[in-house]
């Protein structure tokens, strides 16, 4: 059994953060295992509030799983403070991942800034430097590379300027176009388009961390990138599509779709 890591912060309401890693982890028959960057008291409505967790506890937690449990794949998600964020990057560089995918949560839904200047600062040169694969959306993306990204032209162009700063592949999101939702992955100079269509629902609370974490699991268990971001896609799609309709706002995936496939 492949074992996957993720960093990130904690969802009370089971949707997203650490509690949709970790389902996805088990779906996909992996062993999951967390470590807590902040609490959150969220639902589907919205979140109402943010408890960061110390960015020395951080660490130590980062040493308990290291030490004991090594991971073979990390992935990074809610990281909220410059503190924590330097705090990840040198346990990293310390214990140096076989494979590290960071999802740059930097913008909400509704187009706010989630980071600090600081922050940002220290996402993009202590953390994202280290990524084997990063998983922006488009206004992350847009926020990263500089660009307004309005179609697939500049999705591309914004895909070949991360990776060439930060030197890792960049899985580029697509599904903020709005004649669109296909995702491009740019890997070693060579562009990839996966395509997908648009689920007609609103319940979608969750998804880029769904998507990352399953990356993770097939990276781990030896598919190629490619091969690993398309099934991954496929995974989250049929998430959204078998929803289990909860909440009075937007609702979470069903990480068990497999199953009621089956």
């Amino acid at each position: 059994m492949k074992k996957i890591l993720t960093i990130a912060g904690s969802d009370c309401s089971g949707g997203a953060g650490i509690q949709a890693d970790l389902k996805t982890m088990t779906a996909l028959c992996c062993y999951g295992m967390s470590v807590i960057t902040a609490l959150t008291a969220q639902n589907t409505t919205g979140v109402y509030g943010v408890c960061d967790i110390s960015a020395d506890f951080v660490a130590k937690q980062i040493d308990c799983v290291f030490t004991d449990i090594r991971p073979d794949a990390v992935k990074i998600g809610m990281v909220s403070s410059e503190e924590i964020i330097c705090a990840i990057a040198k346990k990293m560089k310390q214990y140096r991942p076989g494979f590290l995918i960071v999802d740059p949560v930097m913008v909400s839904s509704s187009g706010g800034k989630l980071l600090a200047d600081g922050a940002q600062a220290a996402l993009k040169n202590e953390l994202l430097p280290q990524a084997d694969l990063m998983t922006p959306n488009i206004p992350e993306a847009e926020e990263l590379s500089g660009i307004k990204i309005a179609d697939k032209n500049a999705m591309l162009q914004a895909a070949e300027l991360l990776a060439e700063q930060y030197g890792g592949a960049v899985l580029l999101k697509g599904g903020h176009l709005p004649d669109s939702c296909d995702d491009l992955l740019y890997q070693n100079g060579q562009s990839h388009w996966l395509p997908g269509r648009r689920a007609n629902t609103k319940n979608t609370h969750g998804t880029g961390c769904t998507l990352s974490s399953a990356i993770a699991c097939f990276v781990a268990q030896g598919e190629p990138m490619i091969d690993a971001c398309a099934k991954a896609k496929e995974y989250t799609r049929g998430a959204i599509e078998h929803n289990p309709n909860l909440g009075k706002g937007f609702g979470p995936l069903n990480h068990c779709c497999l199953m009621w496939r089956a």
